[in-house]
C-alpha cells in the first residue's frame, strides 16, 4: 500500500459525552434501558440531564473515541461528524485538536443553545449533540442519546481527499440512519475502494443492527473489508444464537472479521485463518464506555503498522483494558506509553 498522510479517518456521530453514576433504581423510575443505547429527543436530554448528578463532560461518539486512541498510540488519525457552532461544538473541536486528531468537518450555522433548551431545530437548526452515559455499579452503562446537529452529516461533508489519503476509512453504525448519512457512507466507500484504500464499519449496537439489519448486510458484501463487532451485534446481524455460525458467514462476505466477547477476549477471523486474542487483565472494570472503540482503536493502529492479526488484537486488548479501568471512553493514560512497555511496538 502507498504512503498515506492518515492511517485512519473516521465518520460518525460527533457528540458531547455527560457521564455520571447511577442506581439500578433510577434507571426503573425514569424507564431508561440498561446496557444499551438510546435515542432521545431534546426535552427528554434536558429532564435527565436536570435529574442526574455530578457528571463529567468531554468530547466523545463511538468513531471519535477510535480515532483518539489511535492518536494516543502514536498514530495518524482524522475524523469527520458534524457538530454546531455553539459552546458543546467548541469543547468538541478543542478536544479533538488537543488530542492529535485532524478535524476540519465544517460546523452549523451558530446559535447560542444552553443544554436544557428545547430549541425549534426546523427553524434554526440542531445544537451539537451529546450521550448521557449512566453508570450502574456493575460498570454497565446505559446510553441515552439526543444526537442533534450529528445527523445533519451528508455527503457535502465528507472531505474525499482525506479518504483517499488514509489506509482505512472506519465508519460508525451509529450514525447509519438519516438518508444523507446513508449517502456519505456510500460516497466513502466509492472513494477509498478507487483509491485502493480499506473499508472499516463497528455495528455499533444490537440497537443498530435491529435498524438496519438488511441495508448492513449489503453494505457488508459490497463495500466492507474489516468489520468490527461484539458477540451480541454479529450474533444479532445474522439471527443467529450461535457465534461461531455467526462468524462463518461473516467470513464469506468480507476479508476481516473481528468479534470481542468482553473478558473473553476477541476472535480475528481472515479467510480461512482464525486468531483468538485473550482480554488483557485489568484491576477493576470501573466503567465499560469506550471498550470496543478502544480495541478498535488498538487494532487498526497495529495492522497500519503492519503488525501480524495477533499482535494487532493483542494492542487492541490493553487500549480496552486501559479504558475500562477509569470513567469515561478515552485513555488516560498515553497508550503509546503503555504498549511500547509490553509489545515491540518502537
Amino acid at each position: 500500500m502507498s504512503t498515506t498522510s492518515y492511517d485512519v479517518c473516521a465518520i460518525g456521530n460527533a457528540l458531547v459525552d455527560v457521564i455520571a453514576d447511577a442506581g439500578e433504581d433510577f434507571l426503573l423510575e425514569h424507564k431508561i434501558a440498561k446496557g444499551g443505547m438510546t435515542l432521545i429527543d431534546a426535552e427528554r436530554a434536558g429532564t435527565l440531564y436536570d435529574m442526574i448528578g455530578p457528571a463529567i463532560q468531554m468530547s466523545g461518539g463511538s468513531a471519535a473515541n477510535t480515532v483518539a486512541g489511535i492518536a494516543s498510540l502514536g498514530g495518524r488519525p482524522a475524523y469527520m461528524g458534524k457538530v454546531k457552532a455553539d459552546q458543546l461544538g467548541a469543547i468538541f473541536r478543542h478536544d479533538m485538536h488537543a488530542q492529535g486528531v485532524y478535524f476540519a468537518t465544517s460546523p452549523s450555522a451558530d446559535r447560542r443553545m444552553e443544554i436544557r433548551e428545547v430549541p425549534n431545530e426546523r427553524r434554526q437548526g440542531a445544537p451539537t449533540g451529546r450521550c448521557l452515559i449512566l453508570v450502574t455499579p456493575d460498570a454497565q452503562r446505559s446510553m441515552n442519546t439526543y444526537l442533534g446537529a450529528a445527523i445533519e452529516f451528508g455527503p457535502d461533508d465528507v472531505q474525499t481527499e482525506i479518504v483517499r489519503d488514509s489506509q482505512v476509512t472506519y465508519l460508525e453504525g451509529y450514525l447509519f440512519d438519516p438518508p444523507e448519512a446513508k449517502k456519505a457512507f456510500r460516497l466513502a466507500a466509492q472513494v477509498a475502494h478507487e483509491a485502493g484504500r480499506q473499508l472499516s464499519l463497528t455495528l455499533s449496537d444490537v440497537f443498530c443492527v435491529d435498524r438496519h439489519r438488511a441495508e448492513f448486510t449489503e453494505l457488508i458484501k459490497n463495500e466492507i473489508d474489516i468489520l468490527f463487532a461484539n458477540q451480541n451485534e454479529l450474533m444479532a446481524l445474522y439471527q443467529t444464537k450461535d457465534l461461531d455460525a455467526a462468524i462463518a458467514v461473516a467470513r464469506t462476505q468480507c476479508k476481516l472479521v473481528i468479534t470481542t466477547r468482553s473478558e473473553k477476549g476477541a476472535i480475528i477471523a481472515a479467510g480461512a485463518e482464525t486468531v483468538t486474542v485473550p482480554a488483557a487483565p485489568v484491576a477493576a472494570v470501573v466503567d465499560t464506555t469506550g471498550a470496543g472503540d478502544l480495541y478498535a482503536a488498538g487494532f487498526l493502529f497495529g495492522l497500519t503498522q503492519g503488525l501480524p492479526l495477533a499482535e494487532s488484537g493483542r494492542i487492541g486488548a490493553m487500549a480496552a483494558a486501559e479504558v475500562i479501568s477509569h470513567y469515561g471512553p478515552r485513555p488516560q493514560k498515553k497508550l503509546k506509553d503503555l504498549i511500547r512497555k509490553n509489545t515491540a511496538v518502537a
